[in-house]
């Protein structure tokens, strides 16, 4: 045990020596820390799989991606139902009327040539016609009379503009050459003219209805475009356990950015969290520069650098559950305990920030984290005991429940989601506030904070140290606890901690109690054992209480900041009665003023300073006759300024405005304190009822 304790010596002082590169270090380890944290939050858990692997855990999709192969999909099968567009050609069906009339017309001609025969006549057709017909049918075209030719003609045009003018396509070709042979079939000719007409008309018909390949194509474009894309949402599985990988899942991995190609961070990933973490590190050291700079050279920035990392791993812990209770509020809670609320609302703001990045909440777990760590860093501020830590939790709880059904009304969400909600929110702030009460000690032991409930827990009477100095110095006790209130009411003036002041009041007589019956509030009637001694012992034993009750505050683990008013308390101030006594005794002459001083140091902050002018001022006071307001004010003014001169006050902050303050508001308490009091006359009960 005594070698743990000679470690723990040497490191708290290597550290209290090297103060400002341990604090260096610390703060790259945290950046280091915040800097993984953050990134393995934001950058995808990837995988490392192919196609044919079997998937050893479920995998979701991490943001909304396209489903291109099922869109694709789709949208072929949308183009596949688009009918071809054709379009017909009328000049193909003009080129076949064209050719009839020539063919018509050229037969005509020739029947009148009286001068040539008929095998000449077939043969200049034969040569004339565009058509291939043969002998025979050229035959029969001449044995037809002009009328039987005329009618042919007219009913052939009749057949053309009928099969013709809703297009024939090439595939449809045999099909309308078998309609031509029905609708001739079907009139009332002979049967050359009908084969002569099928034969004219199956020659020189043509398709004129083709496939237009630009504006089919256009419509499935059209088509394909109305396919909305098919969409792989946020969180949705894309993979089971133990689920074979496809191609089409592999794609599905590789579009959410899962894959894992390379190893390591995305170097822009990596650029961005860091500039991030610059962001707001400089936001709260350039506010702790400007209004708390004590912060930042004690322990109190690592405790800080603690917190916020400690609150983001147990709030992404808890994510999973729901984010709706992450306890965040613990952070400001603590914060405002350890340093104040307006370092506590900063700090909050900044957490929200980082995990609203991390996780991308919506505006409902963002306003609930907001309201929350305010509602968490005002409510606390007068906290007196632990215990309403736990009441503070609860009302940080129905906060977050006012801002759940806020938010749930506004979108509209299900009664039962609000009521899930609710209760998580609750929780969060009672799980707050439990995390508060149960690490608040680790803080004030381990890193020595002075927290506002551990100096009410300090001023409760019942502290064994307390205890022990209203059992064995009760006047001490009683000087302390009237020095406790002249000091509270006038560090609240003067902008000093008015807790620490009475705090520090009741403590810093703890010395007198090696010795008490030395000291004269202790002597109840009974012989001062100073009248027997030596003036330099006196001197001796008196100075020695600062030295004693700093001994004391350490066997009892009292905070340094009360250890440093007891032992400030006197500064280097003169015992002038001794000093007085002992220059008037033998060796009156060699005696220095220096030797009946106490030993400092002077006070060093304002709460150490009214302490001093306090306890120096209580004391005087009690020793005038027949105290009344002007001697009181006068004492009390006297004091301040015999201090003054002294150069008692020389390291503190304290300002001539605020010590006329102090004066007055010494004064006042005192004089409440020490009134005159009227005097009562001596009676006989007996008299005063009338007995003999």
């Amino acid at each position: 045990m005594i070698k743990k304790n000679i470690k723990e010596t040497k490191f708290f002082s290597l550290f209290s020596q090297n103060k400002k590169l341990s604090l260096i270090v610390l703060q790259i380890l945290f950046t280091i820390l915040l800097f993984f944290i953050i990134i393995a939050s934001i950058e995808p858990k990837k995988v490392s799989m192919k196609v044919g692997d079997i998937s050893p855990y479920e995998i979701r999709a991490t943001k909304d991606i396209e489903d291109k192969r099922t869109t694709e999909k789709l949208q072929n099968e949308a183009m596949e139902r688009v009918d071809p567009i054709y379009r017909i050609n009328p000049s193909i069906q003009m080129q076949m009327k064209n050719d009839l009339r020539i063919l018509f017309n050229i037969v005509k001609d020739v029947k009148s040539y009286d001068d040539m025969d008929t095998n000449s006549k077939i043969s200049f057709l034969k040569e004339q016609s565009n058509l291939n017909l043969s002998e025979k049918d050229y035959s029969i075209f001449l044995k037809l009379e002009n009328k039987s030719i005329n009618e042919l003609e007219n009913t052939m045009h009749d057949i053309i503009n009928q099969i013709m003018g809703s297009g024939i396509k090439e595939e449809e070709l045999e099909y309308e050459r078998g309609t031509v042979k029905s609708i001739f079939n079907s009139l009332d000719m002979t049967k050359e003219e009908k084969e002569l007409g099928i034969k004219i008309i199956n020659t020189t018909i043509k398709p004129n209805k083709f496939l237009d390949v630009e504006a089919t194509q256009r419509k499935k474009e059209e088509e394909a475009e109305k396919i909305e894309p098919v969409i792989v949402k946020e969180d949705q599985v894309i993979v089971r356990k133990e689920e074979k990988i496809t191609p089409y899942t592999y794609e599905l991995i590789k579009e959410s950015g899962l894959l894992k190609e390379k190893d390591g961070y995305e170097i822009t990933t990596i650029i961005g969290t860091l500039i991030i973490i610059l962001i707001i590190q400089s936001i709260i050291g350039l506010y702790l520069y400007n209004f708390n700079i004590e912060v930042l050279n004690s322990s109190k920035i690592i405790i800080l650098d603690i917190i916020v990392i400690s609150i983001l791993i147990i709030s992404l812990g808890l994510h999973s559950i729901s984010p709706y209770l992450m306890p965040v509020s613990t952070a400001a809670m603590l914060i405002t305990l350890i340093v104040n609320s307006k370092l506590a609302l900063i700090i909050n703001f900044i957490l929200t920030f980082l995990i609203g990045m991390i996780i991308g909440g919506d505006n409902g777990i963002i306003a609930m984290m907001l309201v929350g760590g305010s509602i968490a860093s005002f409510s606390v501020m007068n906290s007196s005991q632990r215990y309403n830590i736990f009441f503070n939790g609860v009302l940080v709880g129905v906060a977050n429940i006012l801002t759940i059904l806020s938010f749930g009304l506004i979108k509209n969400a299900e009664v039962l989601d609000i009521l899930l909600r609710s209760g998580y929110g609750l929780f969060s702030g009672v799980l707050s506030a439990i995390l508060t009460i149960g690490t608040l000690p680790l803080w004030e032991n381990i890193f020595e904070i002075l927290t506002p409930l551990k100096l009410l827990e300090l001023s409760n009477p019942n502290q064994p140290l307390l205890k022990k100095l209203l059992m064995e110095a009760p006047g001490t006790y009683h000087h302390s606890v009237v020095v406790g209130n002249l000091s509270e009411a006038a560090a609240e003036l003067v902008g000093a901690n008015p807790l620490i002041a009475r705090v520090g009041a009741y403590y810093h007589d703890i010395g007198k109690l090696k010795r008490p019956y030395f000291f004269k509030e202790n002597q109840f009637g009974m012989d001062n054992p100073h009248d027997k001694l030596n003036p330099t012992l006196s001197t001796l034993i008196i100075t020695n209480h600062t030295k004693d009750g700093l001994a004391l505050g350490e066997k009892y683990q009292l905070p340094e900041e009360i250890k440093d008013i007891i032992v400030q308390h006197h500064g280097d101030t003169v015992l002038t009665f001794f000093y007085y006594k002992a220059s008037k005794g033998k060796n009156g002459k060699e005696m220095k003023l220096e030797d009946f001083r106490y030993k400092g140091p002077k006070p060093k902050t304002k709460e150490a300073a009214i302490i001093m002018l306090a306890d120096s001022s209580e004391a005087a006071v009690r020793s005038i006759k027949s105290p009344n307001k002007g001697k009181i004010e006068e004492m009390v003014r006297n004091i301040i300024k015999d201090r003054l001169e002294d150069g008692q006050l020389e390291e503190c902050n304290l300002t001539l405005k605020d010590l006329n303050i102090i004066a007055n508001t010494f004064s006042n308490v005192l004089l409440g304190i020490f009134h005159d009091r009227i005097e009562y006359p001596k009676l006989d009960i007996k008299e005063v009822k009338g007995e003999s």
